[in-house]
């Protein structure tokens, strides 16, 4: 067994050990939103945004992208479970700025090793083969934060299967000092009509 699934499980036993009434909880979230956001393991929805288990769902993708899965979950939040807010949280210093779908294309094309992050960026260090199969994914690069939100609260917002009246707020996650910073074009956008 790897040094991390030990400390995984251990973790879990000890976390089993004072879970308490946890078992109850209701299935819709408690406080009835959503929250998309980015997987960078420095952001702590939970803790940024009050939340305890059962309040909210948490979305979680590269980028905090309005992916067709990010808004299949979406959908599924609102229609089955009840949630009737959506909030866009980015975030700075976001690694999916550091490269762009050709990028990543040819390192994949290359290796299939993790490659390395240079002053010039992603390097491939490792031994072939790599695979051309990612030609066909459309990685959801950021060129522009700002805009990104934009762009991701939009297309929740003009979505067919999202009805009008969710709002949807659209933020930026400082990742040096936790604040959320509030994208006002993207609130627009997204306000209940």
């Amino acid at each position: 067994m790897s040094n991390i699934l030990n400390e995984v499980l251990s973790a879990n036993q000890q976390y089993v050990a004072g879970f308490g009434d946890k078992g109850s909880l209701a299935l819709p979230p408690a406080r009835g939103f959503a929250i998309l956001t980015c997987m960078d393991a420095r952001l702590d929805p939970a803790k940024y945004a009050g939340l305890a288990e059962g309040d909210a769902h948490v979305i979680r993708n590269a980028g905090g992208r309005a992916s067709d899965d990010a808004i299949r979950s979406l959908v599924i939040s609102y229609k089955l479970l009840g949630t009737k807010e959506f909030f866009v949280i980015h975030h700075t210093d976001c690694g999916m700025e550091f490269f762009t779908n050709d990028v990543i294309r040819d390192l994949l094309a290359n290796s299939l090793e993790t490659a390395a992050l240079t002053a010039e960026g992603f390097k491939d260090v490792g031994k072939g083969p790599g695979s051309r199969a990612a030609r066909y994914i459309e990685f959801l690069t950021i060129s522009d934060q700002k805009q990104a939100v934009i762009d991701d609260v939009e297309r929740i917002r003009t979505h067919p299967l999202v009805p009008a009246s969710i709002p949807v707020y659209g933020y930026v996650y400082d990742v040096k000092t936790g604040r959320l910073i509030e994208i006002d074009e993207a609130t627009k956008i997204g306000a209940v009509s």
